[in-house]
């Protein structure tokens, strides 16, 4: 191993540590439950890992939604500074996304797209349910994962 491989692989442990973070506190928000038979523990890890992929998965896919360099340049020195991208600098200082949609960080997006609720009102005896419109945000955060709006909410 080179010594530029080396310090890549250690600083490839800080995603790692945030990955881990993002299970325990703002993205997956798991708290510690204490198990005692082997198989609960595995299968503890492995609903972990699975969320922990699915979140990986929505951060890639999202990334023109939010602040998050879409191409970042390759590093040929690991020691260097990381650098963005042009297009990462233009997205910062126009706060707007191409579309111009507003820029969200990961937890903005998500809590943004927590507001497509579906309210069931009572009317005269008739049980109504009603769908809120999704924002032009909201359907292109759906068009990015390649499905359609959800028409009813369960």
């Amino acid at each position: 191993m080179t010594a530029a491989d080396l310090v890549a692989a250690y600083k490839s442990l800080s995603n790692v540590e945030r990955d881990f973070r993002s299970i325990k506190t703002t993205d997956l928000d798991v708290r510690p439950i204490h198990h005692y038979l082997t198989g609960r523990v595995q299968t503890h890890m492995l609903i972990c890992m699975l969320a922990l992929y699915l979140t990986w998965h929505l951060r890639k896919t999202w990334t023109p939604l939010t602040y998050t360099d879409e191409h970042p340049p390759t590093r040929e020195n690991p020691v260097a500074p990381a650098k963005r991208s042009t297009g990462a600098d233009r997205k910062a200082a126009r706060h707007t996304t191409n579309h111009g949609q507003p820029l969200h960080s990961f937890r903005g997006l998500i809590d943004h797209l927590a507001t497509l609720t579906r309210n069931t009102t009572t009317l005269a005896g008739r049980t109504i349910d009603i769908l809120t419109t999704p924002t032009p945000t909201q359907r292109h955060a759906f068009q990015l994962l390649d499905t359609a709006v959800p028409l009813t909410l369960t």
